[in-house]
């Protein structure tokens, strides 16, 4: 069963998207150096149709992505969440600690696949092993580079 532990609207997890983030808890995972380790308890609120359904509702037009940040105890049914998500008008993501696209690619838009290792960093790090990837047509893009582009104050 995915249980969320929170959830907040994230402008940087997956660019160009204002996204609906929701951090998933019993996390197997257990990254040295996990900036949430409280993901890996079993703990939160399961996830449901009445729950999806409400915060969609509640955050209308302001979302354009759902992203699951976690579930990897249970990817089968991240997937079904994707696929539900997917039958609105709203992009899907997935941050996963795995190193290989879900069984059932086609239920998301994003993936972000890696395991977190504090010497390489997240995403902002050049040295990073994680990757995000964007589905383009039936093609996976790694887009991971947009998160190291420097800014004038850099």
């Amino acid at each position: 069963m995915l249980k969320v532990v929170s959830y907040d609207i994230v402008f940087q997890e997956i660019p160009g998207e204002v996204t609906l983030a929701l951090n998933l808890s019993n996390c197997p995972c257990h990254c040295p150096g996990c900036h949430s380790p409280h993901l890996a308890e079993d703990i939160g609120e399961e996830l449901t149709e009445e729950l999806m359904d409400g915060l969609i509702a509640r955050y209308g037009k302001m979302i354009t992505c759902v992203a699951f940040m976690g579930g990897d105890a249970e990817p089968a049914k991240v997937a079904q969440w994707g696929n539900y998500i997917h039958d609105s008008r709203l992009k899907t993501a997935w941050y996963s600690g795995r190193m290989n696209m879900p069984q059932d690619e086609q239920a998301f838009d994003y993936v972000k696949l890696g395991p977190y290792i504090e010497a390489l960093g997240g995403l902002k790090s050049e040295k990073t092993n994680q990757r995000l990837y964007k589905r383009v047509e039936s093609e996976w893009k790694d887009i991971t580079s947009v998160f190291w582009k420097k800014t004038i104050d850099s």
